[in-house]
């Protein structure tokens, strides 16, 4: 069957008629692989969070990285269909696979079944760049990805929240063995709250202390644009709330760097508003920021006592600099001053992160990257980290393209969001491994969908 197009095509270019049709018919129950995927990304870690699941958590962790495999074997199967613009960042994560291929080969890769695994990590995480636009017709289908992206991260939030107001329901009964067997890392992930009671940083629906942060980035980004929106009153209050449960949720992790991250977020989009003329619709989105800011860390001081404020406190006090320093700016120094001679052409794939510890690495090779630029060294030395370094950096010059110049001011407006969500995971690369994770996953997919929704409506472009 034709898919119908509501937009004017550029010149000799056809949609393909086996392209998943958007939902049109306006259910609110998921739909299409697109939908299932974006609730699997929460639905598959939150198994974890059942009793009697640590035995299988391996298994579960790379069932989020399967499917997404999974679905660029189908796109792979169905022909390979692609949007009439290539993404520029495609041919960057093509050397980006190039180069792990002949890291397999590395004196230090241990095994065969260790650097197919680390190789196949990277693809699953960026496959939904290829796979997701053949699945995009449409700007409907876009948002309502985004509502349910909004909806399982407000949920995640929420369980967070209530896991520090009711911890005998809501906190899992088993966290994850790294925890579990390190009494000094799991006192790390404790803190002193109201009346001398013991507070486990709230992993959300996750089995990691700490880990609801994510959600509650997303949460808060997308419910307030969604809030901005023209609907009902109530999904614009409801949207608000989830807001406020992700940002509650960070409080409550007391996990600054994610705070900073999920206002960076906000301040991106206004400075989009902005360029764009939409100044009333940036004055609001800033109140909007400011009050939930402030309301859910009032909510979080109740939970959570007064070593909240005193946590946060200090990103106002102190010297921004010097507290990123403190915690890993100290690690992106050591990686240009360090690791970049010690590895400039990779010591072997798989000596660090999950890989290391399922694949067969022997401990004593095994080496620690705690943010992104250290992990791409490790993997594949200077060659992976400008490969993948310009494959970013593409994708970022392609979004500001795509909100400068879409002729269909909505159409700004979206595209304005995923860019502003984007960004936080951007800021994740020099204080975390976020490409090595699902965030890395979240960050392709929302790039996927923009490309596909958005990239047909524009001339070809040299």
């Amino acid at each position: 069957m034709q898919s119908s197009v509501a937009y004017a095509e550029p010149p000799g270019v056809e949609l393909d008629p086996d392209a998943e049709p958007s939902s049109s018919n306006g259910s609110w129950m998921p739909s299409g692989l697109l939908e299932w995927f974006a609730i699997g990304q929460t639905a598959l870690p939150a198994l974890l969070v059942l009793p009697g699941t640590q035995p299988l958590r391996f298994a579960i962790r790379a069932g989020a990285f399967v499917v997404s495999l999974a679905a660029l074997g189908y796109w792979w199967a169905k022909g390979r269909q692609r949007v009439p613009v290539a993404h520029p960042a495609s041919r960057w994560l093509m050397v980006v696979v190039a180069i792990l291929g002949v890291m397999i080969a590395h004196p230090d890769t241990e095994t065969l079944s260790a650097g197919l695994g680390q190789t196949a990590l990277y693809v699953a995480v960026f496959a939904p760049l290829f796979w997701v636009p053949a699945f995009v017709t449409d700007r409907r289908t876009l948002i309502r990805v985004l509502v349910i992206l909004l909806v399982c991260n407000g949920i995640n939030s929420i369980v967070g929240v209530l896991q520090v107001y009711d911890p005998a329901r809501w906190m899992p009964k088993e966290f994850s063995s790294t925890y579990m067997l390190s009494k000094d890392l799991m006192s790390t992930a404790a803190y002193m709250g109201p009346n001398g009671r013991l507070i486990i940083r709230p992993p959300g629906l996750y089995d990691t202390p700490g880990a609801v942060c994510g959600a509650g980035t997303v949460a808060a980004l997308l419910g307030v644009i969604f809030c901005l929106e023209k609907m009902a009153w109530w999904k614009r209050i409801l949207a608000l709330g989830l807001a406020g449960a992700g940002l509650a949720a960070i409080y409550l992790s007391q996990v600054r760097s994610s705070l900073m991250v999920a206002l960076g977020m906000l301040a991106v989009y206004t400075a989009l508003l902005i360029i764009q003329q939409q100044k009333a619709r940036a004055v609001a989105l800033l109140g909007l920021t400011g009050g939930l800011a402030v309301g859910a860390l009032v909510l979080a001081t109740v939970l959570g006592g007064a070593s909240i404020q005193n946590r946060f406190s200090t990103v106002v006090q102190g010297n921004p600099a010097e507290l990123y320093y403190k915690s890993r700016g100290n690690q992106v120094q050591a990686v240009v001053n360090n690791q970049l001679w010690d590895y400039p052409f990779g010591a072997g794939l798989a000596r660090w992160g999950v890989m290391s510890g399922y694949l067969g690495t022997s401990p004593a090779k095994q080496l620690s990257a705690e943010v992104q630029p250290h992990a791409w060294i490790l993997d594949g030395g200077i060659l992976l980290l400008l490969a993948y370094g310009l494959a970013l950096v593409s994708t970022v010059m392609w979004e500001v393209k795509l909100v400068l110049r879409l002729p269909d001011p909505d159409d700004r407006l979206w595209a304005a969001a995923i860019v502003a969500a984007n960004v936080g995971t951007l800021a994740l690369v020099f204080t975390f491994v976020p490409f090595a994770t699902q965030i890395g996953v979240q960050f392709w997919f929302l790039e996927g969908l923009l490309h596909g929704a958005m990239t047909m409506k524009l001339q070809r472009w040299s």
